[in-house]
C-alpha cells in the first residue's frame, strides 16, 4: 500500500480541511500527499519525517509504519537499527555484538577477510 493510499484510509470520512488542521499542515498539502504527487510539478511527493510525525500523532498511528510507507525505512538516518553493522543479518549482528572490544576497525578487518575469502572462491 502506498503512503497516499494509507493516508486516505486513515482519514476515512473525515474532511481534508479538518484532518489537515489537526496535523498543522495545509489541506492542499494533505491532498497532494494522498495523491502521491505534487500538483504543480507532477513529481512524486515525499513528506519529511517531521511531517510524518505530525500525521502519526493526529491519526494516533504508528510512526514507523508511516516511515516505512514513505520509503525511509531503509535510510540509516531515520532507522537507527541500520546504523549497526550487519543490520540486515540478525545472526551476524548478534555474533558481532558478542565480540569483546568491537569497533569500526574490526568491521573493516572483517570486510577485508571476507573479500579475500570471496576472491579465493572465484579461483
Amino acid at each position: 500500500m502506498s503512503l497516499g493510499e494509507l493516508l486516505k484510509e486513515l482519514r476515512g470520512d473525515e474532511g481534508l480541511r479538518n484532518a489537515a488542521k489537526r496535523m498543522e499542515i495545509t489541506y492542499s498539502y494533505l491532498a497532494m500527499l494522498e495523491k502521491g504527487t505534487d500538483r504543480r510539478t507532477g513529481k512524486p511527493l515525499k513528506p519529511t519525517p517531521e511531517t510524518l510525525q505530525q500525521i502519526a500523532s493526529a491519526y494516533k498511528y504508528d510512526y514507523m509504519k508511516l516511515i516505512e510507507a514513505a520509503g525511509y525505512l531503509l535510510d540509516p538516518a531515520y532507522n537507527p537499527a541500520l546504523k549497526e553493522p550487519f543490520a540486515h543479518n540478525s545472526s551476524l549482528q548478534q555474533w558481532y555484538k558478542s565480540l569483546p572490544d568491537r569497533n569500526e576497525k574490526d568491521v573493516e578487518k572483517l570486510k577485508t577477510i571476507w573479500e579475500v575469502i570471496h576472491e579465493s572462491g572465484d579461483n
